[in-house]
């Protein structure tokens, strides 16, 4: 007999996606609110705008739309109270739904196949036939149960690792293949392409025991994004547990304070990068075993390290066998059906927010990702495509706020994320941190939820590499707009946190590259050796990618991120071993044995990566979210602003001149010296600043400051300077 509570549906709840001004996503509003559960606070009936419309007027016109939106993401909310018990009882989906062992060994399955005629469970347990006595009845709602008595001897019928598959009957007779939506661990055979899913339930002395907490928020986040599997330079698949023994320790070095991983998710095809996914409960088994996966994160938690977890909510794989597609034999179950289902441009399935189990399904997901992993938040990826009809996809954006708040919204998908982000900010409120990579610019996508927002900590800024890469690819030294290149570094919207990057694994693939090998091509192969002598393409490189770097964490953002080996300034592009390449390991892999060679220059970049990331850990300009800039001499190629208040960043593009007591303006009096210089020789520069020197002000109004400075500033040379006295 089905227990589960009766399901009001999203698809009852928005029923009706109109702007019209009037709650439009509810049957039930006169329905009393039931008492939230424990971590879950009663939300409003009505968001407070009023310092919403004092950061930024102009929304003020589309009030109503933002109101709408808000009684939409609350009125869902008290349903699932009423339906569910609340967010904290609903996201619990996995202690259900998918196979579990009950405390006297015996076997509970729950599935939801709402469109099969049939579900059935075989394995190696019972040597891979369809039998009756595994046959799972039909309950209420689409769900499938099945239960299997412990063996005659007390024991577990299911061992630890055995394979499992369910077979879905249709309604034609058939039986298909499929993989439970809710597996824990996934594995692929040798030289089998289809996954086939893994009972993990080993014995309680091998499971992980973590001995770590969760790091607290930081407002001062230094991201290293990474992927496992290319964390050495050998010709492999990396492990969790290199990644634990090899890579953490280097990042701490270098003073990062977070890690997002990427690719963890299981995905079938390795080369889609983890943006394919097919078992969202699965930590991918290329790696190791989830319990290597739980020691990777606990032991960045033992050094005080934040790690993010890349979820992939925006979309999924295709695949029929192996993933979601299809799973009950029709069309729909988890996605949309039709062409609203299918992302044309990525090939994948597109989730329908607006079914009741998907919602569980998802917010279970990220629950699961937390309590049995222990990460410590969530970046959201496609976050674009989620927000519109259209994806995102043929429309520039040109920040008229009619884009934004017009039909072309999504008000599903975007619901969907102001309620992952209320139960993840309500049940974490310590450690939690979601970061969207949207690239619209969205309003108020970044401000809490109560004050009308999306209700994320940070959106990636992601005009910034596409900028670099812009300048570096189509202009000339003596040609470079500072005043576009400065534009794009502020140019975010007040009061939403962003994350400044020169460049992320998406300006390292294939087709691409890194900013490092735009730079210095193929020169990298002939003079990155200290013995080979000076090299005017070499000395430009490194020079400029210091800079390039420096200025993007000075200016770009509340936070800052780097793709693994970019800090040393890795060559090449990122490749994955495909068909087209051979199976070719060559290029998936990251060559961190280059930043070691004390032979080689790519320790000099190294080297600046961890005192930049360092100076930010001493003066937390990134937690500093004002700055002024006082100048942008498009002739002198000059740029000066100020940060921390104590902070005064001085670039001289120039690829020739230097300035000799060049006047920069400096708001608060006193005695400056240099912190960071990037002309250094610890910085393979050529350490033409003398660090002794103090700067005194001289208290003259300059540049809009009330103070100025005379400083020396080198050709392609920047220094930062701290007030010390």
């Amino acid at each position: 007999m089905e227990t589960l509570p009766m399901p009001v549906g999203p698809s009852q709840i928005h029923k009706n996606y109109q702007h019209t001004g009037e709650s439009a996503c509810t049957t039930t509003s006169d329905t009393k609110p039931k008492t939230m559960a424990q971590g879950e606070p009663k939300l409003p009936a009505e968001p407070d705008l009023e310092k919403t419309f004092g950061l930024d007027g102009y929304l003020r016109t589309y009030e109503t739309e933002i109101r709408r939106r808000y009684n939409c993401f609350r009125e869902l909310v008290e349903q699932i109270q009423e339906n569910e018990g609340g967010l904290e009882k609903f996201s619990r989906g996995y202690e259900q739904f998918g196979i579990h062992r009950q405390p006297d060994n015996s076997i509970s399955m729950t599935e939801w196949a709402p469109g099969a005629a049939g579900v059935y469970l075989r394995g190696e347990f019972n040597n891979w036939q369809f039998e009756d006595k595994y046959a799972f009845s039909k309950g209420d709602f689409g769900r499938w149960h099945l239960k299997i008595p412990a063996s005659s001897d007390g024991s577990c019928p299911i061992k630890h690792c055995s394979k499992l598959k369910l077979g879905i009957k249709l309604h034609n007779g058939d039986i298909v293949d499929r993989i439970c939506p809710w597996a824990k661990m996934v594995a692929r055979p040798e030289n089998v392409p289809i996954f086939e899913q893994i009972y993990w339930d080993p014995p309680a002395e091998q499971v992980y025991k973590f001995r770590h907490p969760h790091p607290r928020q930081r407002e001062d986040l230094k991201i290293y994004e990474s992927h496992v599997g290319i964390a050495s330079w050998e010709g492999k698949v990396a492990t969790y547990r290199q990644f634990s023994q090899n890579v953490i320790p280097r990042i701490a070095d270098l003073g990062y304070n977070a890690i997002q991983l990427m690719a963890v998710m299981e995905h079938a095809y390795y080369a889609s990068f983890g943006y394919q996914v097919t078992s969202f409960f699965a930590a991918s088994s290329r790696y190791g075993s989830p319990e290597e996966l739980k020691e990777l994160v606990d032991t960045a938690h033992s050094r005080g390290i934040t790690v993010l977890l890349d979820v992939v909510h925006s979309h999924a794989s295709k695949n029929t066998v192996d993933g979601l597609n299809q799973f009950d034999g029709t069309g729909s179950c988890y996605f949309h059906d039709g062409a609203r289902g299918t992302h044309d441009l990525w090939d994948s399935r597109l989730f329908n927010y607006t079914q009741w189990e998907v919602l569980r399904f998802l917010l279970s997901n990220l629950r699961w990702w937390v309590e049995e992993y222990q990460f410590d938040g969530f970046r959201f990826d496609g976050v674009t495509s989620m927000l519109y009809h259209t994806h995102g996809m043929g429309h520039g954006f040109s920040g008229h706020y009619d884009e934004y708040f017009g039909l072309n919204t999504d008000t599903e998908s975007l619901v969907y994320m102001m309620t992952a982000n209320h139960m993840l900010h309500s049940l974490y409120p310590e450690f939690m941190v979601t970061v969207a990579e949207e690239v619209s610019g969205m309003p108020l996508l970044c401000r809490p939820l109560l004050e009308g927002g999306g209700g994320f900590d940070y959106r990636l800024a992601m005009a910034i590499p596409d900028v670099w890469i812009k300048v570096l690819k189509h202009t000339s030294d003596e040609d470079w707009n500072l005043d576009s290149i400065v534009h794009t570094l502020v140019n975010r919207r007040y009061a939403e946190k962003c994350i400044a990057y020169a460049e992320s694994h998406d300006q390292a693939l294939v087709g691409d590259k890194t900013i490092a090998f735009w730079l210095m091509d193929k020169e990298m192969y002939t003079h990155m050796s200290v013995l080979s002598g000076d090299n005017v393409v070499v000395d430009r490189g490194m020079a400029l990618h210091k800079m390039i770097r420096l200025i993007t964490i000075g200016l770009g953002g509340e936070a800052y991120l780097n793709f693994m080996g970019n800090e040393f300034g890795h060559p090449e592009w990122l490749d994955f071993p495909r068909v087209g390449n051979n199976e070719s390991f060559h290029y998936a892999r990251r060559q961190y044995n280059l930043a070691d060679d004390k032979n080689l220059r790519y320790q000099f970049l190294n080297n600046f990566d961890r005192a930049m990331i360092q100076l930010d850990n001493k003066y937390k300009w990134l937690a500093h979210g004002q700055n002024y800039v006082s100048l942008k001499h498009q002739e002198d190629k000059v740029v000066v602003f100020e940060r921390a208040d104590t902070l005064l960043f001085i670039f001289n593009f120039h690829p020739s001149k230097s300035f000799t007591d060049y006047k920069v303006g400096v708001q608060i009096a006193g005695v400056y010296e240099i912190v960071l210089d990037s002309d250094a020789a610890e910085f393979g520069g050529h350490g033409r600043l003398d660090h002794s020197v103090k700067f005194h002000t001289h208290p003259e109004p300059w540049n809009n400051r009330a103070n100025h400075i005379f400083v020396y500033i080198p050709s392609r040379t920047a220094i930062v300077l701290a007030k010390t006295g």
